[in-house]
């Protein structure tokens, strides 16, 4: 048994009755609506196994064409609402980058700004686009990052709720990060997450020094982190769940038993299994069939 899920923004609903009837066309499903919150959230049970998942989901998406209403058809089975989740941070968890506002501090946001576009397309390696970036950043001030925390990066609605709800129902949370450990310690803290991973950036006299400490946190540390915490939970690859947008989330979000690529690029988008382009980070919270009325925070 499969079940489809359609999720708009909560700021411009728009599952009508009309939006649910002609999704049980298309699936030719029999099965009645559940309404996970009122023209925001609903899903609808359908016959079928895994090998139909994308297709279904695709052919709901084109039947319902512009609507800003995001699809994804998944097992309804014992191991949907996931005990381990994993996320990446930057334009996922906050809707910023931080390396790029950093290099705005010196004028130098837009040139990298523009490596960063590259990189989280998959156009160039992560880890030496990311060595070149912070070379640049030397001679910032430490203290610089506090500033841009309290008056620069926002966090992404419903990433509190997100986190706040699957800790409430016993799940592990992980904010693992190609970013920087200045960065996601303190948004780790204000989200609600367990613990976080992310690079750290060498500093020396209370200044950065153009350097980032190996291991770096890339493609491959993202995958070893859910692997590693997957294991130490004793948990089936079914039970997790990791959200990013970028290239370099890629490996950790087909590892995961459910990858959502959240406003992702377009590779990223394309390759996992479910996709989150309108809903903002509740929208994770609905999938695993959670109804408003569970939320926390």
């Amino acid at each position: 048994m499969l079940v489809a899920v359609l999720i708009a923004n909560p700021d411009r609903p728009a599952i009508t009755d009309a939006v649910l009837a002609e999704a049980r066309r298309v699936l030719s499903s029999e099965h009645p609506a559940r309404i996970l919150h009122r023209e925001v959230a609903a899903e609808v049970l359908v016959e079928g196994g895994a090998a139909q998942e994308r297709e279904l989901a695709e052919r709901l998406r084109a039947a319902l064409g512009p609507e800003p209403i995001d699809v994804a058809v998944l097992p309804a089975d014992a191991h949907r609402r996931k005990r381990l989740f994993l996320a990446d941070m930057d334009s996922t968890m906050i809707e910023q980058e931080c390396i790029d506002e950093l290099a705005g501090t010196l004028g130098l946001k837009d040139h990298v700004a523009a490596i960063t576009e590259r990189a989280m397309r998959g156009e160039i390696a992560f880890e030496p686009a990311l060595r070149e970036r912070v070379a640049l950043l030397k001679d910032i001030p430490v203290g610089v990052v506090d500033g841009l925390i309290a008056d620069t990066l926002s966090l992404t609605p419903g990433g509190r709720t997100l986190v706040g709800t699957m800790a409430a129902h016993g799940a592990h949370t992980c904010l693992v990060s190609g970013g920087f450990t200045l960065f996601t310690g303190p948004i780790a803290a204000m989200l609600g997450f367990a613990e976080h991973r992310s690079n750290r950036l060498g500093i020396a006299g209370n200044k950065l020094d153009g350097t980032v400490e190996d291991p770096i946190v890339g493609k491959a540390e993202k995958r070893a982190t859910l692997i590693e915490l997957r294991t130490k939970l004793g948990l089936q690859p079914a039970e997790t769940l990791a959200v990013g947008d970028g290239a370099n989330d890629l490996d950790m979000l087909g590892e995961a038993g459910l990858g959502v690529a959240f406003r992702a690029k377009p590779a990223v988008a394309a390759a996992a299994r479910a996709r989150v382009e309108h809903g903002d980070l509740t929208a994770l919270l609905y999938l695993q069939g959670f109804s408003a009325a569970e939320f926390v925070g």
